[in-house]
């Protein structure tokens, strides 16, 4: 199962990033497909957070339009809400151990146990610090970008192929 990081969902969300057009085409793949993907509940936090800020974004979105925009992403039938479990404080340290983080870093170790917890395989990011944690494949916006391209490029390529 893949997860989706909080990044992932500001760039689809807001139209002037420029990995806007690519991080939208995923999430969308995503909710119309038939596979099972998630979201932790913090990064669902995070996203209304910034995307409501005045100084992460100018301007903000309205409070009632980013949580409509979530509702409609929390509307996909194969989306998996990732919360914390009985378990939860016993996987939250082996990954701290594990990867030796601290203070802000707590929150990445924070969405990476949740993934582990959950068995997501994979988390869909912008953000280069989880790259430090294990057990996890982490796929970066730009290599999720690169994915599709290919994935478009070969599509694309069968479709001028004559019959």
């Amino acid at each position: 199962m893949k997860a989706v990081d909080t990044n992932i969902l500001v760039y689809a969300e807001i139209t002037t990033s420029p990995q806007h057009s690519r991080a939208h085409q995923v999430l969308t793949e995503l909710a119309q497909g038939p596979a099972a993907w998630a979201i932790p509940w913090p990064c669902i936090h995070e996203f209304l957070r910034v995307v409501t800020h005045p100084r992460v974004y100018h301007p903000p979105l309205p409070s009632q339009v980013a949580l409509q925009e979530l509702k409609a992403i929390l509307a996909s039938p194969s989306l998996v809400l990732l919360s914390e479990t009985a378990v939860h404080a016993t996987i939250l340290d082996e990954v701290v151990k594990q990867s030796g983080v601290a203070g802000n870093l707590m929150h990445d170790a924070h969405i990476i146990a949740l993934c582990r917890e959950h068995g997501a395989s994979e988390l869909l990011t912008g953000d280069r610090d989880f790259t430090r944690f294990t057990g996890l494949k982490i796929t970066k916006a730009e290599q999720t970008a690169n994915v599709l391209k290919m994935a478009i490029a070969t599509v694309t390529k069968a479709r001028r192929q004559p019959e």
